[in-house]
Parts: structure tokens; sequence; C-alpha cells
């Protein structure tokens, strides 16, 4: 039998609260419920407005929870409460959509209260949604890596690097076995910039540790590496946000961490249950994020210094329009030189 509503008072606004009791994350039992989540979120409500406000948000639902269906919805219905604000998106296809946009914790228990588990922003702030505040870094385990060879790239190739190059990241668990890295930068350049400046990076933390590192698009190509996922910094994809929950068993969050902490944690022990008792006892690792509006300009000189070694641009996902310069969107072990030019277009047979 389903569970009586309630509602919830979040900073003067009331949100609706329906089926607190449903098991989210069976594995919990009664610490896996809705309410529960709810409970998690509005806990860590503060930090995640902060880094999250004015954000077009994507949202990852699991209605009857992670054992059910997923949903992950990008436009924010019609019929929604008036406390709800939105922001309008242009996604690769040129198609438009009013996505949620964040300026108030009510939002973000309103996600919740829709089956909601995680949050998935944009690297951008309305209204200006063409131009990226974050380079985004994502070190993505292949088969046989896990969160310990993404940890040791992250604090043994990558901070190093960001170093030399006069930039700050802020790392953070993806609440699996991957590590993100945000870089916060002014608004001067498109996505197609930012993303190139992110393929220079991931070129060059590939140069300093090819045995653990690749680039490749192609699973095929990547071995037993980590994996730096440039697309994350194309339009339209987005990361976990910082403090979501995810879909696994144990309902373990995308945590920030300090660089200190980030090469001996297990991503397992941040948790709903867990991480806002670490969210009241420690210092906000992520506390200046905003103050370090930083230039792209020094990895947009690797751009020109990959280009002049004859190293353009790389796949998009298949979702993408053809893009200028982009090569064949075809696996290496599939390609017939003769089907394509020296533009990357098909040639008829």
């Amino acid at each position: 039998m389903a569970s009586a509503a309630t509602e919830v008072d979040v900073d003067g606004v009331a949100v609706r609260l329906t089926n607190p009791d449903k098991p989210y994350f069976p594995k919990l039992r009664k610490d896996g419920t809705k309410g529960k989540l709810v409970d998690y979120y509005l806990a860590v409500a503060e930090p995640m407005v902060t880094l999250l406000r004015d954000r077009p948000v994507h949202l990852q639902r699991f209605p009857d929870g992670i054992d059910g269906e997923e949903i992950y919805q990008k436009r924010v219905p019609q019929k929604h409460p008036d406390y709800l604000e939105t922001c309008t998106v242009t996604f690769p296809s040129g198609r438009t959509a009013d996505a949620l946009k964040i300026t108030h914790p009510s939002a973000i228990i309103w996600a919740a209260q829709m089956g909601t588990v995680t949050l998935h922003p944009w690297q951008v702030r309305c209204p200006d949604t063409e131009h990226p505040d974050e380079l985004r870094i994502d070190l993505d385990p292949q088969p046989g890596t896990g969160f310990a060879e993404a940890a040791e790239v992250a604090t043994g190739v990558l901070k190093p690097l960001l170093d030399e190059l006069g930039l700050v990241g802020y790392p953070k668990t993806s609440g699996g076995r991957g590590v993100h890295v945000f870089v916060r930068i002014a608004t001067d350049w498109d996505f197609i910039a930012v993303r190139r400046a992110g393929i220079a990076l991931a070129r060059e933390i590939e140069r300093r540790a090819p045995d653990a590192v690749t680039t490749s698009w192609w699973k095929e190509e990547r071995g037993t590496r980590i994996f730096v996922d440039y697309n994350q910094n194309a339009r339209d994809r987005t990361f976990a946000s910082a403090y979501s929950a995810r879909k696994t068993p144990i309902a373990t969050v995308s945590t920030p961490l300090s660089w200190a902490d980030l090469g001996d944690a297990e991503p397992d022990d941040y948790t709903i249950l867990t991480v806002p008792d670490l969210v009241a006892s420690r210092a906000d690792p992520w506390a200046g994020i905003d103050d370090d509006v930083q230039s792209i300009a020094p990895l947009l000189d690797m751009v020109a210094a990959d280009e002049e070694r004859g190293l353009g641009d790389l796949p998009y996902p298949p979702s993408y329009p053809k893009m200028p310069g982009e090569p064949p969107r075809v696996q290496p072990s599939k390609k017939v030189a003769e089907h394509w030019d020296e533009h990357g277009n098909r040639v008829n047979d």
C-alpha cells in the first residue's frame, strides 16, 4: 500500500512528497527509500545549489526504484509547480527544450519527488547557454582497470600537468569507478573551442602515460587503460552533478574531494548515508571553485601545436551531426580506405 503524501518545507517552499516509503535502493532496506533519498538531498542542498545555480539540468529518473524503468528526462513537463524555473537549451540537432534550471533547493527536492536519483547539469549557466564555464575531465576506467587506476592518473599525471599550465582543477568521485575533474573557465569560448581544449589536454595526459591512458574513441583500441572521455565537453553531454546519488545498490554519491584525499579514497565509502556527515564535518574542498575563473588559452596553444603535428579533431558521438574537420566515424577495424575521402566523408561504392 502506498504511504500517505506529505509536504516538505524547503527553505520556505512547500514541496509535495508522495510515497516516501517506496523502496528506491532495495539493498539498503529502510535506509533506501524515496523518503531517505529526499532526506539526503535536503542535507546537501546548500552546496549543491551553489554548484548548480542557474544551470540547465537533465534528470535521470527511476520512479519505481533503481531496479525499475530508467527515464532520462531533458524537458520539464508543461504542468509543473510554479516555484520551478526553466532554461531553454539547444541540442546538437538544433531542436530546443526547456530544461530544469536550478535556482533554489526546492528544485532538487522536486526532482527527487519525481523519482530522480541523479541530476545531470550542463557545463553552462543560463541565460548564456552557448558558452561553457567549465572544462570537464572524465577519467573513465576500461575493463581491467578501476577507481585506483583513475585516481593514480588524476593525482600523478593530470594534477602536475594542470599545475604546469597554471590551471586549478577540482576532483570528485563519479559515484562509480571513475574520477571527474572540473576546471572553472571564463565564458569566452564556445563548445567547439572548449571541446578542442579538452582534446589537447587529454592527448597530453596520454603522451605522459601512454601505457595507462588512452584517448581512443573506439573501444577496440582502448585496451586496459583509463579513457579520457574528451566528448564530455561537447554540447548536451552531461556529468552526474557533485553530490548526486547514483544508480548503485548502496546509493553511492559523486563526491567532491581534495586532491590529497582523492589518492586514498574508496568510492563506496561515499553514499547517501555517509555524505551528509562528511559535508557537515569538513571544510568544503570545492569552496573556491567560483573564484577560479580561468583561461583556456594555454590549452588552445596546445591545440595549435597538435595541429602542427598533424593531429586534428577526434570523432563526435554518433548522435551528433557531422562536424567540420571531424575524422570518419567508423571503427578502425571496419574502415576501408577507398570508401572515405580526405575530409572524412563516405564515398559511394
